[in-house]
């Protein structure tokens, strides 16, 4: 009796462990986004939402894959085309700061970005309670990246700091953030597009509010006498 049974119990070990591996594959791909997302949202934006549609990344591993490195880029180029150029503002001289002034102002450059980053990444599962979409933080935060990716690739201007050029360039750059906003939001969080509409309208409400509050805060802070001594 043993010899017909040991066949069996054979080919059930054989199916179980195929179908834990099955499961163990299944998760690696759902909890996980791969480098290349970032290209493919170039060229295909539509397979990025469907990608993370049915992913759950790790908050931390969004954060040190793709959101560092981008956040990284803006203040970066910014200080490299200060330093090389100076800023240019209509048709007066360009303006030359200290070193130490441009690491201080690219500095702050940067926590400003992640903290844009964050708050809108919280306010946003903060919110998908009322819409119904998915509270998952890992999933906010790559939908953030993804937002964010353009105005990264953008600050490449930042190279050649003519205020003028930038702002042609940002304005194109920003609709296209929004569009990846409003398209992308309701396949990411698996929300109706109704409910995706006013969720992606609401955060740009905050974005912009956090914009404005900014600028008065840095007013503010010159007119107190901290930050850069422009000589104007």
């Amino acid at each position: 009796m043993s010899g017909v049974h040991e066949p069996k119990t054979a080919v059930y070990t054989a199916c179980r462990k195929e179908l834990i591996d099955t499961g163990s594959r299944q998760l690696a791909v759902t909890t996980s986004i791969p480098a290349s997302m970032m290209l493919r949202l170039l060229i295909r934006p539509r397979s990025v939402f469907r990608l993370l549609a049915d992913a759950d990344p790790a908050p931390l591993v969004v954060f040190f894959k793709f959101a560092l490195w981008l956040g990284l880029l803006p203040p970066f180029f910014a200080y490299i085309g200060a330093s090389t150029f100076g800023w240019r503002v209509g048709v007066v001289e360009p303006l030359f700061l200290p070193q130490a002034t441009l690491i201080g102002i690219s500095i702050a450059y940067f926590c400003s970005l992640l903290f844009g980053f964050f708050s809108a990444s919280i306010i946003s599962r903060w919110m998908a309670v009322t819409y119904g979409a998915r509270d998952s933080l890992g999933v906010h935060l790559a939908m953030m990246v993804i937002v964010g990716a353009p105005l990264a690739i953008a600050s490449l201007m930042h190279l050649y700091p003519n205020a003028l050029l930038n702002a042609v360039v940002f304005v194109p750059t920003m609709i296209w953030s929004m569009y990846l906003l409003y398209r992308g939001l309701p396949t990411i969080l698996h929300t109706t597009p109704e409910q995706g509409m006013l969720m992606a309208s609401s955060i740009i409400g905050y974005l912009l509010v956090a914009a404005v509050s900014l600028l008065g805060l840095t007013v503010f802070l010159w007119v107190m006498g901290i930050g850069p001594a422009l000589g104007v």
